[in-house]
């Protein structure tokens, strides 16, 4: 059975508004120990981003996050294997997928959830392509004869 990402998860994300200021966002990243904050409009979908990057570069605590936040937002379907999760990580260089569900953030899922794939043997490898001849130096049956 593949994982999905719903089973990966943060279901309690903690989100943040356009007009939240760099100040209040700080906090709420540190009180929740939290790198990533996505930022959604008032119907819950996904505007932006935050992470703590950018906020390090901001220069004035009462800066509204949508001066500083990331517009371009990868999402992901709650329902979608985590192996499409990874992949998207990968392809974008980015550690967080904001996860929706009919377009509304319901969570978000960070590189180190896919890492508990691996810590906890949850993961099924491929089966490793078999050696040929050329590679091992053995001969099939069939060729010694």
């Amino acid at each position: 059975m593949a994982v999905k990402v719903i089973d990966l998860m943060t279901r309690d994300v903690t989100t943040a508004q356009p007009h939240h200021t760099v100040g209040h966002i700080k906090e709420k990243m540190a009180k929740r120990s939290v790198n990533s904050i996505p930022v959604v409009s008032t119907e819950h979908g996904a505007v932006g981003v935050v992470s703590a990057s950018d906020l390090l570069a901001a220069k004035k605590e009462g800066t509204p996050i949508s001066n500083i936040m990331a517009e371009k937002v990868y999402t992901i379907p709650e329902y979608e294997d985590v192996s499409v999760a990874a992949r998207m990580m990968n392809n974008h260089k980015i550690h967080h997928l904001i996860v929706t569900k009919e377009q509304k953030v319901i969570g978000i899922i960070s590189s180190f959830d896919l890492l508990t794939l691996v810590e906890d043997h949850r993961f099924v490898m491929k089966n490793a392509p078999t050696p040929n001849h050329k590679t091992t130096g053995k001969r099939a049956k069939s060729e010694l004869r």
